[in-house]
């Protein structure tokens, strides 16, 4: 009696024993099939509202909202500064067409020329008030006295040519000397410092005429927004670094924006600032939301993969394959993320220029168009959820490593045309004169932009270059176009195809996706299945289901 007694304990403790096992996994399946379910999913099974989605949704309307606003305002600054340097070009560059053939906008070639155009800035300068049709003046310092235009011209310390001979005796070392004169009376230098202007043209290397204006961009009024006062840094720089008989002659202009220190406007300008004050507020509100919920679900999804690597460890002493891992630690939540940051960061800085206590448009701009952009990007992830919407998708992780294996190999040889075609043809081809021109020009020439014209532009007057220039180019083209864009083009497209066929015809299943399918086998891969990629296609039931065969035995490039 005793004997039964213990063996029906027993029994007893090995049912309970299994019994919480078998509930334990099945929670754990369950929980695993809901963390993985789509939105509306979630929905219909346990009456979750899809607030991630809702937040999303939301936010990408406010950030595109945000950006348009942020956008024109932008604009008008931009248009200020560009056409302010546009009419300080005509206002003191004597002979200025209004379009610059190079890098500089006049050329002067005698000598008489350079003074003409020097004392012509003088001229100019000493009358800007009768002669601006904008609201710009002198600046002033601090006690309300104007600041000076300084000049300042840059020789060898001594020299002495005589080309007929073939002679000459240079000393390299740099003098500098400068001359500072009030704006009103800046026009009477000619005569009372003659010495200063009589150059050693050939000792001269250049002359900087440096001054300071101030303005107001008026234009934002329209806008409703409070206008900015604007400091003007002009540099005119008559360069003659060459010695080539050409002097070349730069107006530089660095605009600088602040808040005006004294105002007032009538009007709805001010309450509209502070709409715009508070709308930007709301978006990084949002935005913390959108970031504290990705967060949750990163920790979530970390839980799930810790309680589903010791299932598989304690059940078949196995591990969580990397694939399985990957589904888990979901990148789009990460860009979210960084998103929700730059998002934040660019909305201060824009309520802090709103406030005209900044006045950084670019690195705003920079912010806000960047987290503009991933907002953007990250909606494919709910098309996703659609086959018929997840085939790009897929296609587009199927063929990433094979494609950034291929670019670091046609990198290599274009990489290797940039060199040979700056130091070659860029002293004959605008187009090959910097590294970044060559890379940008190789790179239209592949997409099939201004062959003719790269052709064409080439200075003939050396023969050897020439020829060599037409090598060069065919070379490329062919290359490129025939060989390196069509092996490009069929990685994406095997890509595409084996997408295409592992939808029709099933997808592998992993240990993740046999575990939810309540298989309770977990094989050994077989030799084919290790050729296995990351991808996996959006069903009914599930974000993730199978992956596609990798299929490296017919990459293009090994």
């Amino acid at each position: 009696m005793e004997l039964l007694v213990r063996y029906l304990d027993r029994s007893n403790s090995v049912s309970s024993t299994t019994t919480a096992e078998i509930i334990k996994e099945e929670n754990l399946r369950d929980d695993l099939k809901f963390y993985f379910m789509s939105p509306c999913e979630k929905y219909r099974a346990r009456r979750h509202f899809p607030w991630k989605m809702g937040v999303q949704i939301l936010k990408i309307i406010m950030i595109t909202t945000q950006l348009v606003l942020f956008g024109l305002n932008n604009q008008l600054v931009v248009a200020y500064k560009e056409e302010n340097a546009m009419t300080l070009k005509n206002l003191f560059l004597k002979g200025y067409s209004g379009v610059d053939p190079d890098d500089y906008s006049v050329a002067v070639y005698s000598q008489q020329g350079v003074y003409d155009s020097l004392f012509y800035i003088f001229d100019q300068y000493s009358q800007l008030g009768q002669l601006s049709v904008g609201p710009i003046s002198y600046a002033e310092d601090a006690d309300g006295k104007l600041l000076p235009i300084t000049v300042c011209k840059e020789s060898y310390r001594r020299g002495n040519i005589n080309p007929s001979d073939e002679e000459f005796d240079i000393d390299a070392q740099l003098e500098e000397v400068c001359l500072h004169h009030d704006p009103r009376t800046v026009n009477q230098w000619k005569t009372q410092n003659s010495s200063f202007f009589e150059f050693d043209f050939y000792r001269l290397i250049d002359i900087k005429i440096t001054f300071q204006l101030k303005g107001i961009n008026l234009q934002t009024v329209r806008s409703r927004e409070l206008p900015d006062c604007y400091s003007f840094y002009v540099t005119i720089t008559f360069d003659n670094q060459c010695h080539s008989g050409m002097v070349k002659v730069f107006l530089d202009l660095d605009a600088r924006s602040y808040a005006c220190r004294d105002w007032k406007i009538s009007g709805i300008a001010q309450k509209n600032t502070h709409y715009l004050l508070v709308f930007d507020a709301f978006v990084i509100l949002v935005c913390i939301t959108s970031a504290v919920l990705c967060t949750r679900s990163i920790v979530l999804a970390v839980r799930l993969l810790q309680r589903f690597s010791r299932y598989l460890d304690e059940n078949y002493n196995r591990k969580v394959c990397e694939d399985d891992q990957s589904e888990f630690l979901n990148g789009w939540y990460l860009m979210v993320i960084i998103s929700d940051v730059l998002t934040i960061i660019g909305s201060i800085l824009k309520m802090e220029i709103q406030a005209k206590s900044l006045t950084s448009y670019d690195v705003c701009s920079i912010f806000l168009g960047t987290s503009t952009l991933l907002v953007w990007v990250g909606v494919i992830r709910y098309l996703g959820y659609f086959q018929k919407y997840n085939v790009l998708i897929l296609t587009m992780k199927a063929a990433f490593p094979k494609v950034l294996r291929f670019c670091c190999c046609a990198g290599m040889i274009y990489l290797g045309y940039t060199f040979c075609g700056w130091i070659v043809l860029g002293p004959y081809h605008e187009k090959f004169e910097g590294l970044s021109l060559v890379a940008e020009c190789l790179f239209s020439l592949v997409n099939g932009d201004d062959m003719f014209t790269t052709f064409s532009q080439l200075k003939d007057t050396n023969t050897l270059v020439w020829v060599f220039s037409r090598a060069y180019l065919y070379s490329f083209i062919s290359l490129f176009i025939y060989m390196v864009l069509s092996l490009f083009i069929a990685i994406i497209t095997d890509a595409y195809e084996t997408i295409k066929k592992y939808q029709k015809d099933g997808f592998p299943l992993t240990d993740l996706q046999k575990f939810l399918s309540e298989q309770k086998e977990f094989t050994v891969p077989e030799e084919n299945d290790h050729q296995l990629t990351d991808i996996r296609p959006q069903c009914s039931v599930l974000c993730c289901c199978e992956r596609v065969p990798e299929n490296d035995s017919v990459i293009l490039m090994s």
